[in-house]
């Protein structure tokens, strides 16, 4: 498949919701990007600025001491010990890993791609660019044979639900049973709320309660993105089965796909501390305790979002009706059918906006 068959980026069917949106009085209220608005932390930001003499490229794998501390991060927040560096690999962005994925693993007509049902889009992307079949399934028992890689995603975008450690270990059994690649997007695993998340990390792929010792056919996939505010660096990393990492590291050395030396640098700093993220999760916490009560005085309920950077919500009637009812109201929300033709009614509501903002919302719909 080429490049120019790809569908149309479907973001850009939202221009007339955005302009009704930002022709309100009051301005704009944006809840339908994940972009954070909270500045990147001084430390990290540091860090970036000591590395900036980056006159030699760096290796596709990362410094030693940007591997070390992604070791290290599994270890304490991801409840994953025993990890080397060999285990994990530094990517530019987690959405060009999401992407290139089933191209890089050799992947084509066929193969079958099996992602969420409600799903965050590039996951089909990556299959329909490498000539593979995209499958939207949730229950391992109806992936199919053929499958050659299966993306779970947990804490889920758009819907933050989660899967348990049990959950996970039926899915492994299910990808290893099919021969399959299976990789976890964990991008929002330190975003909780419901018990028993609140205050702890999600579980990952590579936890021993799901896999014991055995990371074979395993990949773990994470982004700085959210929990550091660091979209704009492009720094994200994958860890698991040591012969996945090194087959990856050898096409993408091929094509150049290295992180940037200052980038790597901050990444090991925003790696060596969590008093940041948790500062980061409060502020979303604080936004999500005003945004999710309005939205449900308004008539909306709210389905799953126990974790992640969204509130996932439906008022009973097509998406775009509501989200041309909030456009309305000044607030750009993302329409359900962005996210696979399953929820038709739901729309998708970020959480990164300014404590202002999302106050502004709030009073929107209270009106």
């Amino acid at each position: 498949m080429a490049v120019t068959d790809l569908a149309d980026y479907p973001w850009d069917a939202m221009a007339p919701y955005a302009a009704r949106a930002r022709a309100h009085a009051d301005g704009i209220v944006d809840l339908s990007i994940g972009s954070p608005v909270d500045p990147t932390p001084t430390l990290i930001a540091d860090a970036l600025t000591r590395a900036t003499d980056a006159h030699s490229y760096p290796q596709t794998v990362g410094t030693p001491a940007l591997r070390e501390a992604i070791v290290a991060w599994y270890a304490r927040r991801r409840g994953v010990p025993g990890l080397t560096p060999e285990n994990v690999l530094p990517t530019i962005g987690s959405k060009e890993l999401v992407a290139l994925l089933p191209l890089l693993l050799g992947l084509g007509d066929g193969d079958i791609v099996v992602h969420p049902r409600a799903a965050y889009p590039t996951y089909e992307v990556g299959a329909r660019l490498a000539g593979a079949t995209p499958v939207a399934a949730d229950d391992p028992a109806q992936w199919p044979e053929g499958t050659r890689l299966v993306w779970v995603n947990s804490p889920g975008n758009p819907d933050g639900a989660v899967r348990d450690a049990a959950d996970l270990a039926l899915a492994v059994a299910r990808a290893r049973e099919l021969g399959a690649v299976i990789a976890s997007d964990e991008c929002y695993a330190e975003l909780g709320w419901d018990e028993p998340w609140a205050d702890a990390a999600t579980p990952s792929i590579l936890d021993p309660a799901v896999v014991g010792d055995d990371l074979r056919g395993v990949l773990s996939v994470y982004s700085l993105s959210k929990q550091s505010n660091l979209a704009g660096y492009r720094a994200a990393f994958l860890a698991g089965d040591p012969e996945l990492v090194a087959r990856l590291v050898a096409a993408r050395k091929h094509l150049g796909l290295m992180a940037p030396g200052p980038v790597q640098a901050a990444m090991i700093a925003a790696l060596g501390d969590d008093e940041h993220v948790w500062a980061q999760k409060a502020l979303y916490r604080a936004r999500r305790n005003v945004l999710k009560p309005a939205l449900e005085a308004a008539g909306f309920r709210i389905d799953r979002s126990e974790a992640g950077l969204y509130l996932w919500a439906t008022e009973g009637r097509d998406a775009w009706e509501s989200v041309e009812r909030m456009a309305g109201l000044g607030i750009l929300v993302g329409p359900g059918h962005f996210y696979g033709p399953h929820f038709p009614q739901h729309i998708r509501l970020s959480l990164t906006a300014t404590d202002e903002r999302i106050r502004a919302a709030a009073e929107r719909l209270a009106a």
